[in-house]
């Protein structure tokens, strides 16, 4: 069960390009964070949804003289048992195993993952009885790339129990796009569930933004829907849906004519006290320390990216003035970053200044402008930067 579901994904990814839109080691140590995902809200049929589609369908059977049982499915709560399912089914990063099934987005920036929890419940059509359940997972999966217009989202519905009417079931679906997006491919098959088979659902969406003129943006929505059969039902199942997080595409960035779509997470710069740039690392944590400027990791005093040229220029000519002393072998490094609302001119007037040796300062300007560009920083987008031991 668990190949199947790997190979579709590896086909997904070459697709896009990158397994799960990941950076290359090179550029993910300088480039982005690991931090502890941030949770978004879930945005799935709601249970007064499911409830009025369920009473429909039994209505319908009982109209039609039907004796065949009805099915409907629906949203629930977790259960003990769900964590253990879902890292039995598949291997979640951990930022999304670790939370086992608690009905939540877990993000990063070219990632998001989640763990919902639902039952399908079969009802006899006269008297409203129940004569059969199965609880399920889905595991939905989706990732996009920062050089690439399209995104992937993936459903993987696990099977953790079932009874009576509810044994022997199918499920199917498609997948659809609101928003600046199109479905490009949208497979979600007829699947049997059981203890050692699931139903995978995989959709790829395309932004419809341009590449001219430059600086066009905009959000889309992907959504899976899907259904369930079984022979000895009248009728399948109500419709449910999950709709992943919106994925914002882009031809704005500085610095290439790429579109390329990332995910709502807010990145952190990381700059180690032990790695290439250490006097760069501890002037921004006595900035951030010490001087209380914005930019703290573990913080929501962000920094916001300034692209105008000239007002950059600005920001540097008051954090570090020509007519301030070099020692030989040094430069003058400003916190905030001179490509920030925050700097010396364009913020609030509180910064900090220090000679630290030219390379790093050079360097680390570097890895600021690859975070900048792997990241897709847009015009005041807001990110962090945190300093490591």
């Amino acid at each position: 069960m668990h190949i199947r579901y790997r190979r579709l994904l590896s086909a997904g990814a070459v697709t896009l390009g990158l397994l799960a839109g990941c950076l290359t080691t090179a550029q993910a140590s300088t480039a982005t964070s690991t931090a502890a995902q941030a949770p978004a809200a879930i945005t799935p049929t709601t249970a007064a949804q499911a409830k009025s589609a369920c009473d429909e369908q039994l209505k319908a059977a009982r109209d039609d003289g039907s004796s065949k049982p009805v099915a409907c499915v629906s949203w629930a709560k977790p259960t003990a048992g769900d964590r253990q399912a879902a890292i039995t089914a598949w291997p979640a990063p951990e930022w999304c195993d670790d939370h086992g099934a608690n009905n939540t987005w877990y993000i990063t920036r070219f990632k998001a993952c989640g763990v919902f929890a639902a039952d399908v419940t079969v009802h006899d059509v006269r008297t409203g009885r129940v004569t059969g359940k199965m609880h399920y997972l889905v595991i939905a999966y989706a990732y996009s790339d920062y050089s690439i217009e399209r995104w992937a989202y993936q459903v993987e519905l696990v099977q953790v129990s079932a009874s009576g009417d509810a044994k022997g079931s199918s499920a199917n679906g498609k997948g659809t796009c609101k928003g600046k997006c199109k479905v490009n491919d949208s497979k979600f098959p007829s699947q049997k569930m059981g203890q050692d088979k699931e139903a995978v659902g995989q959709f790829f969406f395309d932004t419809t933004i341009k590449a001219r003129p430059k600086g066009d943006k905009g959000n889309g929505t992907g959504t899976a829907h899907w259904k369930f059969t079984n022979p000895r039902w009248a009728a399948p199942t109500n419709e449910i849906t999950l709709s992943s997080p919106t994925v914002r595409c882009d031809n704005a960035l500085p610095g290439t004519s790429r579109i390329g779509c990332v995910m709502p997470y807010i990145p952190e710069l990381v700059y180690s006290k032990r790695g290439e740039f250490p006097e760069l690392a501890k002037h921004i944590e006595y900035a951030q320390n010490t001087k209380h400027l914005p930019g703290k990791h573990g913080t929501s005093k962000y920094l916001t990216r300034l692209t105008d040229k000239a007002k950059i220029k600005k920001n540097r000519a008051k954090a570090c003035p020509s007519s301030r002393p070099r020692p030989a072998g040094k430069e003058c490094d400003e916190y905030p970053f001179a490509s920030t609302w925050q700097g010396a001119s364009t913020g609030s007037g509180n910064f900090s200044w220090r000679m630290i040796p030219k390379k790093q300062n050079q360097d680390g300007g570097k890895a600021l402008g690859n975070f900048y560009l792997y990241n897709r920083i847009l015009e005041k987008d807001r990110f962090l930067v945190w300093i490591r031991n």
